[in-house]
């Protein structure tokens, strides 16, 4: 059931990213142009999220438990070091280049948009090799 409820919600979001215009890299890369065409809706969708979120997470705190689980998955991580700064550069540099980040490069394909045939495929790669960075730096580290 919490697999159903998690593709509902993500089907929700990418809905509303279709709605909202969010999956046009070509909107996102007007925001981030303050120079050019620039474009402040993406200001306002951020805005109407972030109160959504809060009141979402006022009413979520309320309770014991998650609906659909025995406890809060919260992250316990609150250091900033290196690799954050690096996925936060990369992630930025990869918006601001491209005009897509994970969630609307997803549903941009889905709508047939061309620069996610490079883009996602490129994501996906960056992925597996951040996770064999990983997984070698776990390895050495023990090895050490």
């Amino acid at each position: 059931m919490r697999n159903a409820m998690g593709f509902v919600a993500g089907l929700i979001f990418g809905i509303g990213l279709i709605v909202s215009g969010m999956s046009d890299p070509a909107k996102v890369l007007n925001f981030l142009d303050i120079l050019g065409p620039w474009d402040p809706s993406l200001a306002f969708v951020m805005g109407g999220a972030s109160v959504t979120a809060f009141l979402g997470y006022r009413l979520v705190w309320r309770r014991d438990a998650p609906v659909l689980g025995k406890t809060f998955d919260l992250p316990t991580g609150t250091t900033i070091d290196a690799p954050l700064l690096t996925g936060a550069a990369i992630f930025g540099a990869g918006w601001g280049l491209g005009g897509f980040c994970p969630g609307p490069a997803w549903t941009s394909l889905a709508m047939g948009a061309p620069g996610t045939l490079v883009f996602l495929p490129a994501m996906l790669v960056g992925i597996v090799l951040a996770d064999l960075g990983k997984s070698a730096t776990r390895l050495a580290s023990k090895g050490a």
